[in-house]
């Protein structure tokens, strides 16, 4: 009989990821974690499992540089959950049609990827935002929402 590797509890995951955002804010100024915490919820409130909910987690972990692509490979988590969230990193310069692809090829990331864009373009989350910044990121959102065929 083999081992099965034990892989990290969503309490460990959050945790991780609180840490590892720690003294990061938001475009409101707000602690990043938050906006953690909201994706990981809405990704909960939409039916997604344990795999998806740790993915939203980290969605953002390794495109901000707050955690290694080496780490995230060789942390204890599902190749699935690894995959969601390499798929929802941007990567420099990619168009945003070859990044709404990979997160449609990717099986479990659009799930995650629509709780983020429904956090980002929360009225209330944008109300405190400029308005070239709130104009600008609300085009951005729809836009990327359209690509995923997530509609309005």
């Amino acid at each position: 009989m083999t081992d099965v590797p034990r892989t990290l509890t969503l309490t460990e995951v959050e945790a991780l990821a609180r840490a590892a955002h720690e003294g990061q804010t938001d475009k409101a100024g707000r602690p990043y974690a938050e906006h953690l915490h909201a994706v990981a919820e809405g990704v909960r409130a939409r039916g997604g499992d344990a795999e998806q909910i740790a993915a939203a987690w980290l969605h953002d972990a390794v495109e901000d540089d707050a955690l290694s692509a080496n780490w995230l490979e060789e942390a204890a988590l599902s190749r699935r959950t690894k995959d969601i969230v390499l798929a929802v990193t941007k990567r420099a310069g990619e168009p945003p049609e070859g990044y709404a692809g990979r997160i449609l090829a990717t099986p479990g990331a659009l799930l995650v990827k629509e709780s983020d864009l429904a956090h980002n373009a929360d009225p209330e989350r944008l109300a405190v935002l400029g308005e070239e910044t709130r104009k600008r990121l609300t085009e951005k959102y729809a836009r990327m929402r359209a690509l995923l065929g997530l509609g309005v």
